[in-house]
């Protein structure tokens, strides 16, 4: 008794000697996933998780010895009765330099289980646990204790009378003792006994607090380089269409009439203003608040995707978009008077005389930003025009080029063909948005891929010149020879099929992550098991976890609240994921990093996850509703109110959003947005976790 009463005023003078909390070690109880009866014995797992260069001691050596053997206390209940004591799971047998005695111990992770009749339907289970880890590198020894956390179990039959006999295990006052101590090792031993605090000891729960400090540049300005690309290469393709490709000689014609290089400047500038003033009339209709509603609404997006039908059979051929005769000759005419006005509106009437070819392109363009930000449309009408202006002004400067351009014909029209089969084929990304937004369920993963596997076969064999469309006329399209060219795209297209094919079975198709329904939609998946090993565990039954997921097999929330409750019962950190339905680049942040061994291990095992919808449509019973302070706007649907919390906590509406959060709601570093580098996101987990502990 009296070593006992000696070490723990060594451990008190300890504990009030140093600042920081050691916490090498925890134990997390594991629910039981299947049913049970009243009556049956179950066996409860304890999965305890140890730090490098530190152990903890297990059970079944002399507790006289001097180290504290692990114990669970399950609290009483007349629910169920214990049978028999702890058990360790393949623990070892080491000599203790520092107690000098034989003890059992377990490194890196370890097991025990604890078995107990059911007695009633209504299980209730509740517990603590408490041990101690030591480390001879550090020359420490750490009393680590905590509560013990059980989701629901589901127990069928009625109730039975609890046996007297039933064998109880008491919870005993822990001290910590010494035998034989060495003097050096005295020194430098350090224990706490910091239980964790339940949820409620921080106060209510009220969202993320950030420091302005960790505020970044917005991650969204990443995405303009990348949309810059698209919008340029679009403006590429449109030249090569039937309705722009001719007008090539028109303009060499305009400009070989005695035109200056000034003339022929200003004939591009001006391009490249029309197409610009259309993005900047758009832009108004996409800021923050329109952005959300126009990518995930099922009425937009509903237009969007009849929008890109409807361009693409008008490249098929099945009818042509033209603007009125009469006001396009009346722009033609005021072309004809000559001198800069004369340029500009003959600029003018080329963007309208081409509108059926680039009308379907430049609208995808626009429809591409409307989850974007106020600058997006108008750069991206800034690229497609810059690329659609270089060629006219480049042919306005040198018009001896012409001789040398390939002649207008068939392949102008297959051009036009693939584009549209691309069109319809892109148009489905905009119905699995509302498909997911609303759950309707009518586009699932497979559905969609086996869409695309039709349309990129078709384009195959229509570059193979296997069927022929209405556009299709002349020598050319008689002619079944087929050129290296058409062959080669041929190829391509077949290739892309081969690709497409494995994704019908549940193979992830990292490239296409952004474009297809998320895996969980997949029914026919037969990769899922592999992928889904291995899960965490968590402490109870998530929230609209019937109809929102989380990828790779990793256990999370759907619900803040929930989620930093469980994260505090842990004494982990929170990884909040800001993510939306329609969100391209979260996809594409879960197949291309969230997959990453390395990151889905620290997801899994270092962190409480929690994904908040932020374009969720599904609407909440009334007294969950609430009015922002943020807008002042009632907010009554788990999108709205996800949206609301990171803008109004965060200052921030972009997705992806990744933010770390401690036990008193403190952001832990700096949020981390789309940046596909898994090495940058290892560095961000660490550096949160890293911080956590530090503070707690």
């Amino acid at each position: 008794m009296l070593k006992r009463i000696f070490l723990g005023l060594l451990l008190l003078a300890a504990i009030t000697g140093y600042a920081q909390v050691l916490q090498p070690a925890q134990l997390v109880a594991e629910t039981p996933s299947k049913s049970y009866k009243v009556g049956d014995v179950v066996e409860l797992v304890f999965k305890a998780t140890i730090n490098k260069n530190w152990y903890i001691y297990s059970v079944g050596f002399d507790p006289d010895c001097g180290p504290v053997p692990m114990s669970v206390t399950l609290e009483k209940h007349p629910s169920f009765a214990l049978e028999g004591d702890l058990v360790a799971i393949k623990d070892k047998t080491k000599h203790d330099k520092i107690f000098d005695c034989d003890v059992r111990i377990f490194e890196g992770t370890g097991e025990f289980r604890q078995k107990i009749k059911i007695l009633a339907p209504a299980l209730v289970l509740t517990g603590a646990y408490e041990g101690q880890v030591c480390s001879e590198v550090e020359g420490k020894c750490v009393l680590f204790n905590g509560d013990l956390v059980f989701g629901a179990i589901k127990v069928e039959g009625k109730t039975i009378e609890r046996p007297n006999t039933m064998v109880e295990n008491p919870k005993e006052e822990t001290v910590l003792t010494t035998q034989q101590l060495p003097s050096p090792v005295v020194d430098t031993i350090i224990a706490v006994a910091e239980a964790k605090q339940p949820a409620t000891s921080y106060g209510e729960i009220k969202g993320p607090i950030l420091d302005p400090t960790l505020v970044k540049e917005d991650p969204r300005q990443e995405s303009f380089a990348g949309f810059f690309l698209l919008a340029f290469l679009a403006g590429l393709a449109a030249l090569l269409t039937p309705c722009v490709f001719p007008m090539i000689p028109m303009t060499v014609s305009f400009f070989t009439q005695g035109r200056s290089k000034v003339q022929a400047l200003i004939y591009g500038l001006s391009i490249v203003i029309i197409y610009t003033l259309i993005g900047a009339a758009v832009a108004p209709l996409m800021g923050p608040e329109t952005a959300n509603h126009l990518s995930t609404e099922w009425l937009p997006n509903l237009i969007f995707f009849t929008v890109f039908i409807v361009f693409g059979l008008s490249f098929l051929g099945l009818f042509e978009i033209t603007l009125p005769g009469t006001f396009i000759n009346k722009v033609d005419q005021q072309a004809e008077k000559g001198g800069f006005l004369g340029v500009f509106f003959m600029a003018f009437t080329l963007v309208l005389v081409s509108f059926s070819c680039t009308g379907p392109l430049v609208g995808s363009i626009l429809v591409s930003s409307a989850g974007g930000e106020f600058l997006k449309p108008i750069v991206g009408m800034f690229a497609f025009s810059l690329a659609f202006a270089i060629p006219f002004t480049l042919f306005a400067f040198f018009p001896g080029w012409l001789s040398s351009m390939p002649k207008s014909g068939g392949w102008l029209n297959a051009v036009k063909v693939v584009l549209g089969f691309i069109e319809i084929a892109l148009a489905f990304k905009f119905l699995s948005i509302a498909d997911q937004a609303f759950h309707w369920g009518i586009l699932d993963r497979e559905v969609n891929i086996a869409i695309w596997i039709v349309i990129v076969t078709l384009i195959g064999i229509y570059l193979m010149k296997g069927f022929r469309l209405s556009g299709d006329t002349g020598k050319d399209a008689d002619d079944k020879r087929v050129s290296i060219v058409r062959l080669s795209l041929a190829a391509v297209a077949f290739t892309f099929v081969v690709y497409l094919i494995p994704g019908m079975w549940g193979a992830p198709l990292k490239a296409l992550a952004g474009y297809l329904p998320p895996l969980h939609t997949h029914d026919f998946d037969l990769l899922s098991a592999a992928r889904n090993s291995k899960a965490n565990q968590i402490c109870d039954e998530p929230k609209y976890s019937e109809f929102l997921h989380l990828p790779h097999g990793i256990k999370g929330y759907f619900d803040y609240k929930q989620a930093i409750t469980c994260a505090r019962q842990q004494n982990k950190p929170l990884f909040i994921d800001f993510t939306g339905h329609g969100c391209t680049n979260c996809r594409e942040m879960e197949a291309v990093v969230w997959s990453d061994p390395q990151v889905l291990d620290k997801l899994k095992n270092d962190f409480v996850v929690v994904a908040l919808y932020v374009d969720d449509k599904t609407e909440l019973p009334e007294s969950d509703w609430y009015t922002s302070r943020y807008d002042k706007k009632v907010k009554k649907t788990i999108g709205k109110q996800n949206a609301d919390l990171q803008i109004a906590n965060l200052n921030n509406n972009a997705q992806p959003f990744y933010v770390l959060v401690g036990k008193d709601e403190r952001v832990l570093v700096s949020p981390y947005g789309y940046d596909k580098k898994v090495d940058s996101f290892v560095k961000f987990l660490e550096a949160g976790k890293k911080k956590f502990k530090e503070l707690y």
